[in-house]
């Protein structure tokens, strides 16, 4: 199937969400930070990258706008449960205006998750 950069700073969403999207028939490579998560998007070139916006050093928002940076065709899907300050629903709204193709609010479903995916990589 498809080639999917996850990043994500909490290891359980990393673990939980790469079993969804590998049952999916998808291949995944992790990353956890934005830094992490660009350099292996230069490196690699995946299909598509889903991102959580709350994440220390680099959030979700700054990594959406690198990888623009580095290549405007970049498919990206935002995932958020919310922060100190907002709720996943602000989160989320702001990453659309950033360039995230759509949004997810955690906790997800399998179903969800992969339905979205197919989504992303289906449209041109």
């Amino acid at each position: 199937m498809a080639d999917i950069l996850l990043i994500d700073d909490d290891d359980m969403v990393r673990a939980t969400t790469r079993a969804m999207l590998e049952i999916g028939g998808h291949q995944v490579r992790e990353a956890n930070s934005g830094f992490s998560g660009i350099d292996q998007f230069r490196d690699t070139r995946p299909d598509m990258v889903i991102t959580d916006i709350v994440m220390p050093d680099m959030d979700g928002l700054e990594t959406i706008q690198a990888l623009f940076e580095i290549s405007e065709d970049v498919r990206i899907l935002a995932i958020s449960g919310g922060g100190r300050m907002l709720d996943s629903a602000t989160y989320l709204s702001v990453a659309t205006r950033f360039g995230a193709k759509t949004v997810l609010k955690k906790p997800f479903l399998s179903a969800e998750l992969l339905e979205t995916v197919s989504d992303i990589l289906h449209v041109e």
